[in-house]
């Protein structure tokens, strides 16, 4: 059988030009957007004017040094883990950063995971559900690390999970073989789908470029980071089916109705560009216009603008965004994995990074009070970037 790789293409950010803004029509709360069109004035935002920040110092000790990959993050816990596949799960407390428990269940047996793919947490039943993409299995422990239950997902590759509600997870299949509905709502209790959701297209599309090898057997393959469901405020979320060119909302009701459309038509393009949302707040939306285009040989494509639409202007712009806890303008990047229906987003600060900004005296605020309690040997701090209640 042939071996496939696949390689993570990271976007950068590329701000340049300035016109009139004419691409953005609204009909009601449906945003169009022509990805032909991507010259827009520049807007400056300060982050904390339109989201509340967190800062999490995770405690460093002998068992709890880590690289502070967060892979849940509750009202009351957030859990990490390290990049390398050494299966360690960390349970921090949220409020205080004080580290509570380490779990490891790697192995080979039916209990444990050969991958940590990903992690979904469910505070109320004291639950944490790790995703193994390797086994296509997900399997359920408790909080204690105590090993529940697990089930399989033989016909899917779940990458994106979110928790939906108490019985259901909500999830993307990026399955390669997958042709048909990509999301649905599948069971806490055994993987069963109960419900499937339905976005209309006429041919399946998708951002992934191969290239297969035959001499050694082995298909190679590039994406950019692209993020198909995104949690927003009231247990709704934004599905972005990629072959359709309507980017839909989903309710906690099972309701769906469009958020965003695009034109040309997805159908009519080639090469293909899409729009890939990243972080949707109550005025603003995020996203990126990428165009499908890579080289293996020299590693480089997928060129990319990224966008901000405001609905309060009804315009489009190019943006930049400052974290006001630096006294210089320290850029934050708003095309990060989305977390929950609470944190937009996360970013991990390294502590040499932290330690030397509070020697030159450029922190300010909460971030300020916690860098002058680390050295460089601290774990990461946690940077929780919340929508506004």
């Amino acid at each position: 059988m042939g071996k496939i790789n696949l390689s993570l293409v990271v976007f950068l950010f590329v701000i340049t030009g300035c016109k009139e803004n004419k691409q953005a029509i609204v009909n009601d709360d449906l945003i169009t957007v022509d990805v032909m069109t991507t010259d827009y004035p520049i807007k400056e935002l300060v982050l904390q004017d339109f989201m509340d920040v967190e800062y999490i110092a995770l405690e460093t000790n002998d068992d709890f040094i880590n690289q502070g990959f967060v892979q849940a993050i509750g009202r009351k816990i957030i859990v990490v883990k390290n990049g390398i596949n050494d299966g360690d799960i960390f349970i921090y407390r949220r409020t205080t950063g004080e580290a509570i428990r380490k779990i490891n269940h790697k192995g080979q047996g039916s209990e444990e995971y050969v991958y940590i793919s990903g992690i979904v947490l469910d505070e109320d039943k004291h639950e944490m559900f790790v995703t193994d993409n390797v086994t296509r299995r997900m399997l359920v422990y408790n909080l204690d690390g105590k090993y529940k239950r697990s089930f399989k997902f033989p016909n899917a590759m779940y990458k994106k999970i979110y928790n939906f509600d108490k019985q259901n997870l909500i999830c993307y299949n990026s399955s390669s073989n997958n042709q048909g509905q990509s999301f649905a709502i599948i069971s806490k209790q055994d993987g069963g789908i109960t419900q499937e959701i339905q976005i209309p297209f006429e041919e399946k599309k998708t951002i992934l470029i191969t290239l297969r090898d035959e001499a050694k057997n082995t298909t190679y393959g590039a994406a950019p980071s692209t993020y198909p469901i995104i949690p927003v405020p009231n247990n709704n979320w934004i599905l972005v089916e990629p072959s359709s060119d309507t980017i839909y909302s989903y309710s906690s009701e099972y309701e769906m109705k469009p958020f965003l459309t695009r034109v040309p038509s997805i159908q009519s393009m080639n090469p293909e560009v899409f729009v890939c949302p990243s972080v949707v707040t109550d005025r603003y939306c995020f996203m990126g216009i990428v165009k499908k285009e890579y080289s293996f040989s020299t590693g480089k494509g997928f060129p990319s603008t990224y966008l901000m639409y405001d609905r309060q202007e009804k315009k489009i712009f190019r943006y930049t965004v400052h974290n006001n806890d630096y006294s210089y303008k320290n850029i934050v990047n708003m095309v990060l994995s989305p977390q929950n229906n609470e944190v937009a987003f996360y970013h991990k600060i390294e502590p040499y990074g932290l330690v030397d900004s509070y020697k030159k005296g450029e922190l300010k605020g909460k971030l300020k009070e916690i860098a002058a309690t680390l050295d460089e040997d601290s774990n990461p701090v946690i940077m929780l970037v919340k929508h506004k209640q």
